[in-house]
């Protein structure tokens, strides 16, 4: 029996695949600023705004300038483990401000601070240097806690693009050992920038992130010409000092199939991996919460199941 797209995504699909349609017909050209807006427009989606003790917006110094921050903590006067959270928006959309349900929701759910991270976006800042302002981030973290009581342990968390700069720090953290990464929550992120895997076909049409939106995004990440499988996490080095890791995919995902894989590739090196898959979802359906809130609600569980264990 053939898997369905959940039946409370479908009006949302149905639209949005109208507009994609229209925007065709039109020769609609993406620009940053229009994808960007478009991916902000999924905020009237996702309406559910937890009151939490504790926020704060910061910045850290880092060598590329000041990187802007904003900390979550459900109970500042309690030593809680840290979470990291680099948001979505393949390289190029996506801010603190559009992630602070999110945050505040996964604060919450694991009782944990949560540092949400502004790392600078492509076109303007193409790869490297967003990853290096994570990494740099990433060695200073402790720098914005000055308010908030906390624990050495370390999580990294995100999704998408996100997921996929979590993945690029603790292969870095590997060989560097620049800091203690404990765990990583990845939530169907990219891991593989050579768009080799069969979903990548299969699900490029129609579940709203689309393999050429895909290509498009990549284009003007890496704009040097560098070897994209050179930088895929999946295709980089995996050993057993890799953290302990949390691993969500959806069914309809374009990205689905590499995170699969990347599952495999963990276990087969010894890392821990928990893996849960959502198999009527889509890819970024945490954006759009309003429209799923039982399977966001199951999420953020299951992730603060993991950061609390």
């Amino acid at each position: 029996m053939n898997k369905q797209v959940s039946i409370k995504l479908q009006p949302f699909l149905t639209e949005v695949n109208r507009a994609i349609a229209q925007a065709r017909e039109d020769n609609i050209i993406l620009t940053p600023e229009l994808v960007r807006t478009n991916l902000d427009n999924l905020a009237q989606f996702n309406t559910r705004i937890p009151e939490i003790s504790y926020t704060r917006d910061r910045r850290i110094l880092v060598e590329q300038g000041e990187i802007p921050v904003r900390v979550y903590s459900p109970a500042p006067h309690e030593s809680l483990p840290v979470v990291i959270y680099f948001h979505g928006g393949g390289h190029m959309c996506g801010s603190v401000e559009l992630y602070d349900a999110m945050c505040r929701k996964l604060a919450l759910a694991g009782h944990c601070i949560v540092i949400s991270v502004d790392y600078p976006l492509a076109p303007e800042h193409p790869f490297p240097e967003g990853i290096q302002a994570c990494w740099s981030v990433l060695a200073d973290y402790r720098r914005v806690l000055t308010k908030v009581a906390f624990t050495p342990e370390l999580i990294i968390a995100g999704d998408s693009a996100g997921g996929s700069i979590c993945t690029v720090l603790a292969m870095q953290n590997q060989v560097e050992k620049k800091v203690r990464i404990d765990k990583q929550i990845l939530i169907y992120p990219c891991v593989d920038y050579t768009m080799a895997m069969p979903s990548i076909t299969s699900n490029g049409r129609g579940y709203l992130l689309e393999s050429e939106k895909i290509a498009w995004y990549f284009d003007h990440y890496f704009q040097q010409g560098e070897n994209r499988q050179h930088y895929s996490p999946l295709h980089g080095l995996i050993t057993e000092d890799l953290p302990q890791t949390l691993l969500f995919t959806a069914e309809f995902d374009p990205l689905r199939d590499e995170a699969l894989a990347y599952i495999e590739a963990l276990k087969q090196a010894g890392v821990k991996v928990s893996h849960h898959h959502f198999d009527d979802m889509i890819h970024a359906f945490i954006n759009i919460e309003d429209l799923v809130p039982e399977e966001c609600q199951l999420l953020y569980q299951k992730a603060g199941e993991f950061i609390r264990a």
